[in-house]
């Protein structure tokens, strides 16, 4: 199914950005990239908050950020109502954020997950989605 994906890194993140943007791409998604656009040196705030507010706002489905640790951008996006950003490892962590989380936004680590597997848990993060039930309770009593 295609989806519309907001995407950001910082400089540590953005070779790995690259690459999944052109896998997304030829998987059919439609991507916007709110940067950075090159591996010199950045604040991964300046680009974590965009993707979080374009998702927030819904002009996105989703978003994806990276940075070296994912702790970073992570940390930023969560400060936006409605964001429920996961920091995600592997594919069974990344189906879990959506079906128990309902986690809109995915964020990797660029400096601990090899490509392969960083293509892997973004595919199950868009192939999986919210199971609601028993689930959806929890989720609404995340924002205060």
């Amino acid at each position: 199914m295609m989806q519309t994906i907001a995407i950001g890194a910082d400089h540590a993140g953005f070779s790995l950005k690259e690459k999944l943007k052109k896998w997304l791409e030829s998987s059919g998604h439609r991507v916007h990239d709110y940067g950075t656009y090159s591996e010199e040196s950045v604040d991964y705030p300046d680009f974590a908050h965009p993707v979080a507010a374009a998702v927030e706002r819904k002009e996105f489905d989703l978003g994806l950020l990276v940075c070296g640790s994912g702790n970073g951008v992570a940390m930023a996006a969560n400060k936006h109502a409605g964001i429920r950003a996961a920091i995600c490892w592997n594919e069974d962590l990344a189906a879990l954020a959506r079906e128990h989380n309902d986690a809109n936004i995915l964020c990797l680590s660029a400096r601990f997950i090899p490509y392969e597997e960083a293509e892997r848990i973004l595919d199950r993060f868009l192939s999986s989605s919210f199971e609601g039930g028993r689930h959806a309770r929890r989720v609404d009593k995340i924002g205060c």
